[in-house]
């Protein structure tokens, strides 16, 4: 297995943190976004839309990471692994964020990246609190693949990028 860097920022000390995402298309061939506030951000009007992700725990492997994130994040259940990126895609913060985003505890993310088929109906989604799981986001929507990048924040982007051509033929009906 490969692994992809994407980075405009001079190196840390700090580590990376493993983590997976998911890019979840519907039988239309649309993509699952949701949109999140993150704290770092500051501006109540600055969102990101973005796709689920998060941290892969000790002793999980990505797929089963990337099947609890999902329905940590979005209730979803009714979903098949379909496509798997070849590499590993790591990303740097930007200084600015360096020692305050992520709890200040790592200097960026290294992600395993997955595409999963959404089979259930658009009920099943639930991004609001339920017990024992914060919400993630606020709002959500089905986009064409080719919009998924548009919406994240810029060091994010070449990842996302880089995952709409890993998948785009995936999202194609």
């Amino acid at each position: 297995m490969g692994h992809r860097h994407f980075s405009a920022e001079p190196g840390s000390g700090l580590s990376y943190r493993a983590g997976v995402g998911i890019m979840l298309i519907n039988r239309d061939g649309l993509v699952w976004l949701g949109r999140r506030m993150p704290k770092w951000l500051g501006d109540r009007s600055a969102y990101v839309w973005q796709m689920p992700q998060g941290g892969i725990d000790d002793g999980e492997e990505p797929r089963q990471a990337a099947v609890r994130e999902l329905y940590e994040e979005t209730n979803v259940t009714s979903a098949e692994i379909v496509g798997e990126a070849p590499d590993w895609l790591t990303y740097d913060l930007p200084a600015t964020l360096l020692g305050w985003a992520m709890k200040g505890r790592y200097r960026g993310q290294r992600q395993r990246w997955f595409a999963m088929r959404f089979l259930g109906e658009d009920r099943e989604i639930d991004i609001g609190p339920r017990p024992g799981l914060k919400a993630e986001f606020d709002a959500w929507r089905w986009v064409p693949i080719e919009e998924v990048a548009q919406g994240i924040v810029a060091f994010k982007r070449p990842v996302y990028e880089e995952v709409v051509r890993t998948f785009a033929p995936l999202a194609r009906g």
